[in-house]
């Protein structure tokens, strides 16, 4: 069975997050590391819409994470602890956060993107034009590269998919490069 079918099992044919049942989508829960079933869920188009978008949030839409924060999926966890920090404002998810509970390693996978942090203490990584990376991002090395520990050398116009970011420091961000996974300074890469 591929993924698709295996998240419908799971599911039930509905989204993870609100319960419908139409237009869905496999949704990786970013960052990305290992995908597959434990890295992705189910979700309507909808809901993808207003993760993706965050200018398209629709606050009511999201009253159904009242039920899915209890689900028994580390990723549906993680989404929903995401979306309800976003619309913390709001008043009511601040609620539900509250009797939420993520182990230590759901959480970490759930800040690692930056959401429930303030507007100021987010890490913001940028590329050499100033562009904003984001995990799962393409880019493009714009000088070569000594790889230190190795005799590698990455050289300038290598393209580097779906990139993970340090959520520690905005100056690194991880790539693979001719098969081995490297740290790459953000000043040196350009995203496509």
């Amino acid at each position: 069975m591929g993924l698709l079918e295996d998240l419908l099992e799971r599911s039930g044919g509905v989204c993870e997050l609100s319960g419908a049942a139409d237009d869905l989508v496999v949704y990786e829960v970013p960052p990305v590391s290992t995908g597959g079933l434990d890295g992705s869920i189910l979700i309507s188009a909808t809901c993808k819409n207003q993760i993706e978008n965050p200018d398209a949030m629709d606050a009511n839409h999201w009253r159904c994470l009242n039920d899915s924060m209890w689900s028994e999926h580390d990723a549906v966890k993680v989404v929903v602890w995401r979306m309800l920090n976003r619309l913390k404002s709001e008043g009511w998810p601040q609620d539900l956060l509250g009797m939420m509970y993520l182990d230590e390693e759901t959480l970490e996978w759930a800040k690692a993107t930056g959401e429930g942090k303030e507007e100021g203490e987010k890490i913001v990584h940028r590329d050499v034009n100033g562009n904003i990376l984001e995990n799962g991002d393409n880019v493009v090395l714009i000088k070569d590269l000594k790889v230190k520990g190795s005799s590698m050398v990455a050289k300038q116009g290598t393209a580097v998919r779906r990139i993970s970011l340090d959520h520690e420091n905005a100056e690194y961000i991880e790539g693979r490069v001719d098969g081995q996974q490297i740290v790459i300074v953000t000043k040196y890469v350009k995203k496509t």
